[in-house]
């Protein structure tokens, strides 16, 4: 059963994920999302890392204990091939990487949709943000109960009112 966000499925950046998930990426999707980058080209760890967090608006913040474990076990592999330039390690997709990178397409489309979903929120989705929530949940119930009593046109006015107001702040 899919959650639900208002009444409408998916209209929320965490979609696809449990609610309250903890981590972004399933079991195996690390090392997929790094095959994908390095398909667009050669990347150090802390290149690779900073993408993952940019692409997810900051909704995952890669560590280095996950990142370059996994780049480890992707040279060892020989799907990725590393060699020192200016004193870092950059990393580069070999053929088998590419392989591997093709046998999961759907897989890779997932991770970046789910990534994009998270961009689109991640400038909302800080701690201060997470405290209003029940203020917004009792203003949506207010409002549902209002519109039966005045009218939708009443209720849509105040709303619009308030939003205004917030937006000059």
């Amino acid at each position: 059963m899919s959650k639900q966000w208002w009444g409408f499925t998916g209209a929320y950046p965490w979609a696809g994920m449990a609610f309250g998930r903890r981590r972004f990426f399933e079991t195996g999707e690390l090392r997929l999302a790094i095959l994908s980058l390095l398909s667009e080209g050669p990347k150090h760890g802390y290149q690779l890392m900073k993408e993952m967090q940019e692409r997810s608006g900051g909704a995952y913040r890669a560590s280095a204990g996950s990142v370059y474990p996994t780049l480890q076990q992707l040279e060892d592999e020989g799907m990725v091939r590393a060699e020192m330039q200016n004193g870092r390690r950059v990393y580069q997709l070999t053929a088998e990487g590419r392989k591997e990178l093709e046998r999961d397409p759907i897989g890779v489309r997932r991770i970046w949709e789910r990534a994009e979903r998270c961009e689109d929120w991640g400038q909302f989705m800080g701690p201060e943000t997470f405290s209003i929530l029940p203020s917004v949940s009792t203003l949506v119930r207010a409002s549902m109960r209002a519109v039966g009593r005045v009218g939708t046109e009443r209720v849509r006015d105040i709303l619009d009112r308030t939003r205004r107001e917030l937006e000059e702040l």
